[in-house]
């Protein structure tokens, strides 16, 4: 049997004949081995709703590598044993002790419940990960969920006091730490499933009259400021992790989506904040707002909650971004808003602008490193403006800016009331045509009644 394989950039060029019948069957063999070989960057199984700690996509990490990167804990099997971790890494087992200390139980018996009760669902949690997991032995990986599971219950309930702390512990005693601690925390790519915390916290913290998601909220407002009445309904938000629980903390699940009516020739991105200014539209800061994402606009007036713009919250919706972007069953509410905000701040003075309206507080810098995060948050990222929660605002939005008497008459107002000056000047023109008016009716009136 002789066959020859022939290609090429013209199809002519002969890269060799197969020669045996066990050249092919070898050739055959290797063929198969690489259709049965399972995918590892990427699992067949990350598409499912179960899947929800992903790989940042390369696009959006080439944009803000520094923002998905932990800078000094590791949780989960990302980025496990790195060297600059190590510091934290060695803190947990002292976290651990601390928190089997406290129990009268035997030690190893309470440490056994939680790895036998963390095993029995090590496949429901691999299966939360975009990436195999293979690379970790089955007791490694148990181990690595209950270590780093503890670590994170043992820090919440310090922090919130549902538990006495070392007055001179260096975790909580220097001021850099926990502010680093709680940006990790909220990072894609250094989660572990929700379910996981849940369990370890019904096994090892007995009568806490908070569940461990308020405690997880309560922990993170040091950072993130949640309102009481929604840390209080905090069980309702099922999140798959931590980021996912904060990140619901925000959200509006009963925001008014577009329905497909006639009005869709104004369903386009907004104008930059100045301009909107320009044909009329007030900007308003929105103070009784529970979430950032609560945006109103009625009667030419555009109300924006105020956003307090530093290095931790641009963590955190750039990773709210990226989960959204990649877990397909979550509702897109961080990357509407993102790419709202983005359409407001094209340029430093439309972010100048919003800053002297109150509605973005800059911690972050200058008005440029405001603009230019709004610019590249919205890079690289799919978005569909239809099923966007602020669909119908935006739509109203446009309606507004397009409509020519608004421009007209904001463009009047902008000219002669802009400023004292500019208003003296109107009043004074005013004041003078109504002179010459009343100079002209009564030239007229004596003209056709002349006096006797």
């Amino acid at each position: 049997m002789e066959r020859n394989w022939n290609s090429g950039r013209n199809g002519n060029h002969d890269i060799g004949p197969i020669t045996a019948e066990a050249d092919l069957q070898n050739w055959l063999r290797g063929m198969q081995r690489k259709i049965g070989k399972m995918p590892t960057l990427l699992s067949e199984t990350a598409g499912s709703d179960a899947c929800c700690i992903f790989r940042v996509p390369e696009s959006l990490v080439e944009i803000n590598a520094k923002a998905y990167k932990p800078r000094i804990v590791s949780i989960g099997p990302y980025h496990h044993g790195q060297e600059h971790l190590r510091m934290i890494q060695e803190h947990k087992w002292r976290f651990l002790r601390a928190l089997l200390t406290r129990k009268e139980d035997d030690h190893g018996a309470i440490i056994s419940h939680c790895f036998q009760a963390v095993a029995s669902l090590e496949m429901n949690i691999r299966e939360c990960y975009s990436d195999q997991t293979n690379k970790f032995s089955g007791q490694d990986f148990v181990e690595m969920m209950v270590l780093d599971g503890c670590f994170i219950i043992e820090l919440v309930c310090k922090f919130t006091e549902l538990v006495e702390k070392d007055p001179d512990d260096p975790i909580f005693k220097m001021d850099w730490v926990i502010p680093f601690l709680m940006r990790d925390l909220l990072k894609l790519e250094n989660q572990i499933p929700f379910f996981v915390l849940q369990i370890l916290f019904d096994l090892l913290v007995l009568n806490s009259r908070r569940s461990f998601a308020c405690l997880a909220l309560k922990f993170f407002s040091y950072m993130l400021e949640r309102p009481p009445q929604v840390l209080d309904g905090a069980n309702g938000f099922h999140g798959k992790h931590l980021l996912d629980l904060v990140r619901l903390s925000f959200c509006l699940p009963n925001k008014e989506r577009l329905r497909g009516d006639t009005r869709d020739k104004l369903l386009r991105f907004i104008q930059p904040a100045e301009k909107l200014h320009r044909a009329g539209i007030k900007f308003k800061t929105r103070n009784d707002a529970d979430s950032f994402l609560d945006i109103k606009f009625s009667n030419g007036v555009l109300g924006v909650p105020p956003l307090p713009m530093d290095d931790f919250i641009s963590s955190f919706l750039l990773n709210c971004v990226a989960f959204e972007q990649c877990h397909a069953n979550s509702h897109k509410y961080i990357t509407d808003y993102a790419t709202f905000m983005g359409c407001l701040v094209h340029t430093p003075s439309d972010a100048g602008f919003l800053c002297d309206h109150k509605i973005i507080q800059n911690c972050f810098g200058t008005d440029d490193e405001v603009a230019c995060f709004f610019s590249n948050v919205g890079k690289d990222v799919a978005i569909d403006i239809r099923k966007s929660y602020l669909s119908r605002l935006i739509e109203d939005v446009n309606e507004y800016y397009w409509n020519d008497w608004h421009v007209r008459w904001a463009s009047f107002r902008h000219k002669y009331f802009d400023s004292p000056w500019s208003f003296m000047s109107a009043c004074a023109a005013l004041l003078l045509l109504i002179l010459t008016s009343i100079q002209t009716f009564f030239a007229a009136f004596s003209y056709v009644r002349p006096a006797n």
